[in-house]
């Protein structure tokens, strides 16, 4: 019995550690999210996660009541196997389903605004074989990716932005990493032309993200004026321009 009970000990021991491991998502194996469109799919995924293990669990359980209640209890084997196969459950269903990264072919799918976030969450998955200087260059483009996901929602899919946007973010940005991953990893560093690799993929990254602030800026420009516009609308009827309207000095 004391063995028994000191297996069924390690076994919740064990998976404990496995559950927690993959609960942190190997925590400090992987870097957080370049933005908030990567984020909110991954707290998705983490929800989805979570919701098939209170299922699993709670229907694991739900079974050995009512089997206990048909047969009068399971006895100690029978508690022992639900523990078990509650510890499995947790483990399998924290561990799948896992993350579906975009492939390369599906990036430039759907709407714009849609395209945006799935170079996003390709672009997480690509940093780690970037350089060291074009990975904070990706860093810094899951933000500016977010304001632009921003200012391309209810756009028109056949306005010239938009299709400027599905080029340089779907096309452009992706099939310059594709290429440099392509290069082996003992030639990236290896100058030739008076530059290397690593120094052509940062700078172009590099142009690609002001191009992106700048597309960014141009589509917000109807905005700014809107609100300009309201600005000086309301402070002409309640603001400074109401006290020296001419009704007022009429009444005056």
């Amino acid at each position: 019995m004391a063995d028994l009970t000191h297996d069924s000990d390690r076994i919740l021991s064990d998976s404990k550690a496995l559950v927690r491991d993959n609960r942190d998502g190997g925590r400090h194996r992987r870097a957080p999210s370049i933005g908030q469109g990567s984020a909110k799919v991954r707290r998705k995924h983490l929800t989805t996660k979570v919701r098939n293990v209170v299922i699993a669990v709670l229907t694991i359980w739900l079974a050995s009541g009512i089997a206990g209640a048909l047969f009068s209890g399971i006895g100690f084997w029978g508690v022992m196997a639900v523990l078990v196969a509650s510890i499995v459950a947790v483990a399998v269903f924290s561990s799948y389903p896992k993350m579906k990264i975009p492939r390369r072919e599906d990036i430039n799918k759907g709407n714009v605004q849609q395209m945006v976030g799935r170079t996003e969450l390709w672009l997480e998955a690509q940093r780690p074989a970037l350089p060291p200087p074009a990975a904070r260059i990706v860093d810094d483009m899951g933000v500016q990716l977010d304001a632009l996901g921003l200012q391309l929602e209810g756009l028109d899919q056949h306005h010239p932005k938009a299709r400027e946007v599905r080029s340089l973010v779907g096309e452009q940005l992706p099939e310059m990493i594709d290429s440099y991953r392509r290069i082996p990893d003992n030639m990236r560093t290896e100058k030739r032309a008076g530059t290397t690799p690593d120094e052509q993929l940062t700078d172009s990254l590099s142009k690609i993200s002001g191009e992106i602030d700048s597309i960014t800026r141009q589509l917000a420009e109807g905005s700014l004026d809107d609100l300009a516009i309201k600005h000086r609308y309301l402070d002409y009827k309640f603001g400074e321009g109401a006290a020296t309207s001419p009704q007022l000095e009429d009444k005056s």
